[in-house]
C-alpha cells in the first residue's frame, strides 16, 4: 500500500535528452555553427599567412579576434540576464554570418586587406561572447536539473565532434579555394537560426513582476544616463563578485586562464611547425581534426571519470597530465611526438570542462548566471587572445622549439599551482554528483559554496581549452 502511495507521489521521470525537442534543437543548430565556425578559425591564420607571409601578422589577427572575450565579458553577461536570450542569439547567428559572407565577397573581388579581415574578426569574436554566454546560460531551463550534467557532457561531444569535422574542412577547403571555408560559415550560422525559430521553451526563468525572456521594465528608460551607467556597472560587479567569493569557483577560474595562455599560442606553434615540415593545408587540417576526436572521446567519458575521481584529483591530475605532455611535444624531438602530444592534451579539457562547468551551473543562481558565466569566461578567454598575441611574438622572437620550451615551461608552474593550491587540496567531493541548489541570488553569498542536499557536493568554466 505504501509502496503505492509513494510511486503515486513521486514526480515523473523527465524524458531522456534524445527526447527533448528544444535542447536536441539547440544542440544540433550549435553543432552545424561550430562546424563553420572551426573551419573559419583554421582558415583565418591561413589567409593571413598566405596574405603577409608573417607569423606575428597571424597572432595579431588571433588577438583581435579573441579581443572581445576580454573587454566584452562582463557587459554581455548583464545583457544575456536581462534581455530575451533566445532573441540575442538568433542576432548573433545573423550578424556573424553577414561578417562571414562579407569576407567572401571581398576575396571573389580581390579586394581583401588585413584590416577587412581584423574588424570581421573583431565583430564576429563580440558576438561570439554573446551567443556562448546565451547559449550556456539557457542549458539549465531547456533540461531537468537530474540532466545538467548529461546536457553539458553531450555539448561537449557536439563541440569535440564538430571540431574533429571543421578542422580538416578548413583546410581542406582553403585549399580548394580561399573563399570556400568562409561559405560554409555563412552557411552554418543560418542554419543555426532556422533552427532556433523552432525551439519553444524559455531561455531563462521569469524575474520577479516580468514574463520569462520579456525586456526590462520602462522605469529604467527614465532614469539619467549617469543613474543607467552607475546601475549597469553594478550589475556588472555582482557577477565577478559572486564568482570571487567562492574560493574554489575562483581558483578554477585562474587556472583556466593560466593554461589558455599556453593553448592559444600551442595552437599557431603547431601551424607554424607543420609548415615548416612541409605540410599543407589540409595535413594541418586533419591534425586539428583528430585532436577534435580525442576531445569527442574525453567527452564520452567525462561523466564516468567525473563520478569516479574527487574534484582535488581531478583538477590536479589534468593539470600535471597538460604539463608532461606539453615537455613531450617540446623536448621529445621530431614532428611525430608533437603531434601524438598535442592530440592526446585534447582528451583532457572535456573532463575538465563538465565536472566543473556542471558545479558552477548548478550553484549558480538563474538571475546571475550569465554574469557569472561571463566573469569566468573572462578570464578563461581573455586570456585565449593574449595567448594569440604571445604565441606570435615567441615564435617570431625564437623560434618554434625555443616558444615549445617557454610553453612547457609555463605548463609546469601551473601544474604546481594547482598541487599547493589549498581551496583545490579541500575540494575532497566528488568530481561530479547529484544537482546542487542555487545559492540565493538576493543575500550575500557565502564564503564557500554550499553544498548540495543528501551529501551531494560538486565543485568550477567555460570555455576551457
Amino acid at each position: 500500500m505504501s509502496r503505492v502511495a509513494d510511486h503515486a507521489g513521486a514526480a515523473p521521470a523527465p524524458p531522456p535528452l534524445r527526447r527533448n525537442r528544444d535542447f536536441l534543437l539547440l544542440w544540433s543548430g550549435s553543432a552545424v555553427a561550430i562546424i563553420g565556425s572551426t573551419a573559419s578559425t583554421v582558415a583565418y591564420p591561413l589567409l593571413v599567412l598566405a596574405v603577409t607571409g608573417s607569423p606575428s601578422a597571424a597572432g595579431v589577427v588571433g588577438f583581435v579576434v579573441l579581443l572581445p572575450a576580454l573587454i566584452f565579458q562582463l557587459p554581455a553577461g548583464v545583457l544575456v540576464d536581462s534581455w530575451n536570450r533566445k532573441r540575442v542569439m538568433m542576432w548573433c547567428d545573423g550578424l556573424r554570418a553577414a561578417g562571414a559572407a562579407s569576407v567572401v565577397l571581398a576575396l571573389l573581388l580581390g579586394e581583401l586587406r588585413l584590416a577587412h579581415v581584423m574588424v570581421v574578426g573583431f565583430v564576429e569574436g563580440t558576438l561570439t561572447v554573446l551567443n556562448g554566454l546565451a547559449s550556456t546560460a539557457a542549458v539549465p531551463n531547456v533540461v531537468h536539473p537530474s540532466q545538467l550534467s548529461a546536457a553539458l557532457a553531450g555539448n561537449e561531444a557536439r563541440g569535440r565532434a564538430a571540431t574533429m569535422i571543421g578542422t580538416p574542412l578548413g583546410g581542406i577547403l582553403f585549399g580548394v579555394g580561399r573563399a570556400v571555408p568562409f561559405v560554409l560559415e555563412t552557411f552554418a550560422y543560418l542554419v543555426s537560426l532556422t533552427t532556433l525559430l523552432g525551439i519553444r521553451k524559455d531561455f531563462q526563468t521569469a524575474r520577479p513582476g516580468e514574463r520569462a525572456g520579456a525586456a526590462p521594465s520602462g522605469g529604467a528608460a527614465r532614469e539619467s544616463r549617469g543613474t543607467r551607467v552607475r546601475r549597469q556597472a553594478g550589475r556588472m560587479a555582482e557577477g565577478l563578485t559572486w564568482l570571487w567569493r567562492q574560493p574554489l569557483l575562483r581558483t578554477t577560474a585562474l587556472l583556466v586562464a593560466g593554461s589558455n595562455l599556453l593553448f592559444r599560442a600551442l595552437f599557431l606553434l603547431m601551424i607554424v611547425l607543420l609548415a615548416e615540415e612541409g605540410a599543407g593545408p589540409a595535413a594541418i587540417g586533419v591534425l586539428v581534426g583528430v585532436a577534435g576526436g580525442c576531445g569527442m572521446l574525453g567527452a564520452l567519458v567525462a561523466g564516468r571519470i567525473g563520478r569516479t575521481l574527487r574534484m582535488n584529483s581531478l583538477v590536479i591530475g589534468a593539470n600535471w597530465v597538460w604539463a608532461l605532455l606539453m615537455c613531450v611535444l617540446a623536448f621529445g624531438g621530431g614532428l611525430w611526438p608533437a603531434a601524438i602530444a598535442y592530440t592526446a592534451m585534447w582528451f583532457v579539457g572535456p573532463i575538465w570542462n563538465v565536472a566543473v562547468g556542471t558545479y558552477q551551473l548548478a550553484v549558480t543562481p538563474d538571475g546571475l548566471r550569465g554574469r557569472v558565466l561571463s566573469a569566468s569566461s573572462m578570464l578563461a578567454n581573455g586570456a585565449l587572445s593574449l595567448g594569440a598575441l604571445a604565441g606570435g611574438l615567441l615564435l617570431d622572437g625564437f623560434g618554434v622549439r625555443a616558444a615549445a620550451a617557454v610553453l612547457a615551461g609555463w605548463m609546469v608552474l601551473m601544474a604546481l599551482a594547482a598541487t599547493f593550491s589549498r581551496p583545490v587540496r579541500r575540494a575532497t567531493m566528488t568530481a561530479i554528483t547529484a544537482p546542487a541548489e542555487p545559492a540565493p541570488a538576493e543575500v550575500p553569498a557565502p564564503a564557500e559554496p554550499r553544498k548540495a542536499p543528501a551529501g551531494a557536493t560538486g565543485a568550477g568554466s567555460d570555455g576551457h581549452h
